[in-house]
């Protein structure tokens, strides 16, 4: 067993993971462990654009 296969890994097909829009780049955001229990609430894709979210 290797350090990437240790059982927690996802093991599904990318392509079906649910994505979004960025509210100010509009690229799409795919969906990632670490927003799992926050993803309704995630808006933008990184710090930067959170960052830029009022400059319009």
């Amino acid at each position: 067993m290797s350090a990437r296969d240790d059982g927690k890994g996802f093991k599904g097909n990318k392509r079906d993971l649910p994505s979004k829009p960025c509210a100010v780049c509009g690229r799409p955001m795919v969906w990632r462990r670490a927003w799992a229990k926050n993803w309704d609430a995630v808006r933008y894709c990184s710090d930067a654009c959170r960052a830029r979210k009022n400059a319009s």
